[in-house]
């Protein structure tokens, strides 16, 4: 069998499992509207946009048959995207619209600290916890994701109780340094507002440490996912669709999961 029939015997069953439901699609993407969450800078920084739009016309006199709107939000506004250059660790690196396709559909694992995060809204993933991860369920992926699952998600609907007063989980520095230039993941995702932790700007050795890192290793990060708690540990497939923004730090995203419906 040549290599492109192969890879259209795989298509085809790939194709026939979704018609059959023996594989599922998996939304893990917060709806985004004008009361999507966004993170809240010290007055005295630049502040992202939340998202708002303009009705241009809604079968009306302005346009009789369409209804269409214009919008306006940060690029990190909701379930996003962060390419390397969003941090100045990664500024030379690639911007959103040159992420190579290839990373953009990637195997996925989930590490779930809900409990320690239930006890502790402050608790930081550290390298042991990983590695303690790694000894049960295998290795981390090459070239695929790790989901951080924390239980932020169930939040994401009260701003108040989502933002926490910057109380959120995140990553230890150590675990993010490790993650970052050791291992062979191309990303990280999260359910809060940012890869980091509420108090990562406190940090002492390296305030941000997960941004920091990652991003100067040419790695991303996926924000305010949902539905976490629907993937298996792993054998699950991610697939990131942010804009190709020319010059962009990021994009708001839709993130869909593929699995297989006896792995769940």
């Amino acid at each position: 069998m040549s290599q492109q029939q192969a890879s259209t015997s795989a298509i085809e069953l790939l194709t026939v499992a979704l018609e059959s439901g023996a594989v599922e699609v998996i939304d893990l993407t917060a709806p985004l509207s004008e009361d999507t969450p966004v993170i809240p800078l010290p007055p005295e920084r630049g502040q992202p946009w939340s998202f708002r739009r303009q009705v241009i016309s809604r079968y009306d006199a302005l346009g009789p048959q369409v209804y269409w709107n214009n919008i306006a939000l940060s690029e990190h506004t909701g379930t996003h995207f962060d390419a390397p250059v969003h941090w100045a660790s990664g500024r030379h690196l690639h911007d959103v619209q040159q992420v190579p396709t290839s990373h953009l559909v990637a195997p996925a694992v989930v590490l779930d600290a809900s409990a320690e995060v239930a006890a502790d809204p402050d608790f930081l993933l550290g390298r042991r916890h990983v590695e303690d991860w790694t000894d049960r369920h295998g290795p981390l992926p090459a070239g695929g994701w790790l989901l951080y699952r924390t239980g932020w998600g169930s939040r994401s609907t009260d701003n108040v109780d989502f933002i926490n007063d910057g109380h959120t989980p995140g990553i230890a520095p150590d675990c993010a340094r490790w993650l970052a230039h050791e291992t062979d993941i191309v990303g990280i995702g999260v359910e809060t507002v940012g890869t980091d932790a509420g108090q990562a700007g406190t940090f002492v050795d390296q305030p941000y440490p997960c941004h920091w890192h990652m991003h100067a290793a040419g790695k991303y990060g996926l924000t305010q996912l949902r539905g976490l708690e629907q993937l298996p540990v792993r054998g699950a497939v991610l697939i990131a669709s942010p804009l190709p923004i020319v010059g962009g730090s990021g994009s708001p995203c839709r993130v869909l999961a593929l699995v297989s419906r006896d792995r769940r």
